[in-house]
């Protein structure tokens, strides 16, 4: 039914200006207004990716990765934004581990999470071509 739709992913936010200035901003994506729909925001991806970002004032966090970023070189990107003020998270406890600066190197891809101004989880993972 679906094959040939297209189709988009979104998630919700606090404060939509908030989220504008961390997106935009903090990590350089293009964030503009949604054509046709006043009060939403929309990500500009590579590759034409769109993400819908929507304010919900009673909003609570993702407690699961709601965006990727893939990267060439993890140790890089989180230097880069470490720089610009982005905290990553450290996980101590449980199946995934992270070292000092936030990076997962255990099985699968070399990735760190960090928050968004309304804490939803977003990660930059190491994508080999």
């Amino acid at each position: 039914m679906f094959k040939t739709t297209k189709a988009f992913s979104s998630f919700a936010v606090k404060d939509l200006e908030a989220a504008r200035k961390f997106y935009g901003q903090t990590l350089g994506v293009e964030a503009t207004d949604v054509p046709g729909m006043k009060g939403l925001l929309q990500l500009n991806l590579a590759g034409g990716v769109r993400v819908m970002v929507y304010p919900k004032p009673d909003h609570a966090p993702a407690n699961f990765t709601v965006l990727n970023f893939a990267v060439d070189n993890v140790e890089k990107a989180v230097a880069a934004l470490t720089e610009r003020g982005v905290r990553f998270e450290i996980y101590r406890d449980g199946p995934v581990k992270t070292d000092a600066k936030g990076i997962s190197v255990g099985e699968g891809p070399r990735i760190a999470w960090f928050r968004d101004p309304s804490g939803n989880i977003l990660s930059v993972l190491e994508e080999k071509r």
